[in-house]
């Protein structure tokens, strides 16, 4: 949508540049439908009808739903257009295996995000960096830190504040949420920066970390911006100024964190380690500029941030949800654990009926249920369709998750399909929670650590039940969206005993 501030623009100006969209649009349609398919001679997947000049209308509000009910009717791959850009979005589960994951050094790209990538994040978010060198460079340093040795380092961490959320809900059930915010910007500040003081859900920060992963989750829906299908609106001064002043947020907030951790370094304050420290000791070995650097530690902040806390808010409103799926993990927690102890990492593998719940929780609810955008570096070919070189592809995680051959009852919630024969966890079954390929989330270990611990300890000391005085609109997590407390948490443990437990239980691992 072209949005023009409060500037005086005259109606000629405004009569050419309307005319210029229009001419540029009618001119790419009619050159897309006469040019060549592919090299291969199949043609791409099939497209709903639609005459609009710019494309399919896919509804702002849930535009999963929009785009689950193509697939559903014209198959497992289907082709959209955003103005004279085609879109194909993969919708089933062995597609997209076949597709973004065996054939995933083919899709590593992103495609050029002109709003969110280059106006919004000044092209340095390693979310939406086009694959490249400096990719390559964001991605292994990201690596010392993210990898799974790494991760399990910060098993202590993860322990401690996860105690700390059992705590807040006992003080403050009704703000759960930003319970759940403040485990994630704490743990997530710690990692990157090496903070060590707790960082509340409202403190102006983490404010304004959310505030801009909302703006940058509406910005990347197709259509949101007609820059995104002209590019060369964004060298005009006054549009998208609601972008630029975000970028102008952005690049002061993370610049404002690296000077910190720099200051201390060179007043020899040992806070401990860091990844920004990690960064600046060693400039020459990922040789990213300071700017770089700290829009990665900000990339990873604010991701790790917002995935997290929905990640275990989405356990947490799927068992309360399912009180019956939830009464069978806690007879799990209490044969295994039972409540005179506090459960740790250390009862990881001894828990299957847990790690369903969990995987079963964001299959039912994806995080990102839209999915993000690749772009093809070659023709991918898929049964009878292809993908032409430079075409935009989506993996759909609402429609994977309801692929009826591989989750039967898909709208059914069922744990137990995540169980085997034998009562373990099965390795056949995967949900793509962190993406694929090649762009699979670097942080997804330390992610799933975190939801893990705090799933454990939040169901171990609760039972947690829907209250009846209150709405719930349970996608409202799928569109990073929180909402009004709808759970009530009655402790398992008496209350003093439990308080006691968490605050002196020495940590595990």
């Amino acid at each position: 949508m072209l949005q023009l501030p409060d500037l005086r623009i005259s109606n000629n100006t405004q009569l050419v540049l309307g005319t210029a969209a229009c001419l540029g649009v009618v001119v790419g349609v009619i050159s897309h439908t006469y040019l060549p398919k592919s090299g291969s001679g199949l043609p791409l997947p099939p497209s709903p009808l639609t005459w609009k000049l710019r494309g399919h209308f896919i509804s702002p509000r849930n535009p999963f739903l929009t785009v689950a009910g193509w697939i559903d009717e014209h198959g497992p791959l289907i082709t959209i257009r955003s103005g004279t850009k085609k879109i194909v979005i993969i919708g089933r589960y062995d597609a997209v295996v076949d597709i973004m994951e065996k054939q995933g050094g083919s899709l590593a790209d992103r495609p050029r995000l002109v709003a969110a990538g280059e106006i919004l994040n000044g092209g340095l978010s390693v979310i939406l960096t086009p694959a490249g060198s400096m990719w390559r460079r964001m991605r292994r340093a990201l690596h010392t830190h993210l990898q799974p040795k790494s991760a399990e380092e910060y098993q202590p961490l993860h322990m401690s504040h996860a105690k700390n959320m059992v705590l807040d809900i006992l003080e403050d059930p009704a703000n759960f949420q930003n319970h759940a915010a403040t485990y994630a910007a704490t743990t997530i500040t710690k990692v990157a920066y090496g903070k060590t003081t707790p960082t509340s859900a409202t403190d102006p920060d983490a404010i304004l970390v959310r505030e801009n992963f909302q703006i940058l989750r509406k910005t990347l829906r197709p259509g949101a911006y007609l820059v995104d299908m002209i590019p060369w609106l964004k060298y005009l001064p006054w549009y998208a100024q609601d972008l630029k002043r975000g970028l102008e947020r952005n690049r002061q907030l993370n610049t404002d964190q690296l000077n910190r951790v720099k200051q201390q370094i060179q007043s020899n304050v040992d806070v401990g380690p860091s990844f920004v420290r990690y960064m600046l000791e060693n400039v020459q070995l990922h040789g990213l500029t300071e700017t770089e650097m700290a829009f990665l530690a900000g990339s990873f902040y604010a991701a790790g941030f917002d995935t997290t806390t929905l990640a275990i808010c989405t356990v947490l409103m799927a068992a309360a949800c399912f009180p019956d799926e939830q009464a069978k993990v806690q007879a799990e927690l209490d044969a295994v654990v039972g409540r005179h102890r506090v459960p740790t990492f250390a009862d990881e593998q001894s828990l299957p009926r847990l790690h369903a719940f969990i995987s079963e929780a964001l299959r039912w609810r994806p995080l990102v249920p839209s999915g993000m955008a690749h772009r093809t570096t070659k023709e991918v070919v898929w049964k009878n369709y292809c993908i032409p070189a430079g075409t935009t592809v989506i993996g759909h995680h609402w429609s994977i998750s309801r692929d009826p051959d591989i989750f039967p009852e898909p709208h059914v919630f069922k744990p137990q399909r995540w169980i085997n024969d034998q009562g373990r966890l099965g390795d056949d079954l995967k949900f793509f929670v962190f993406g694929f390929g090649r762009r699979v989330c670097p942080g997804q270990y330390v992610a799933t650590r975190s939801v893990f611990i705090n799933s454990l300890l939040v169901l171990w000391a609760f039972r947690l039940n829907l209250d009846a005085t209150k709405s719930l609109d349970d996608m409202a997590f799928m569109r990073g969206e929180s909402q009004p407390s709808f759970i009530e948490f009655k402790a398992r443990v008496p209350e003093p005993e439990l308080r006691r437990m968490m605050q002196n239980d020495p940590d595990g691992l």
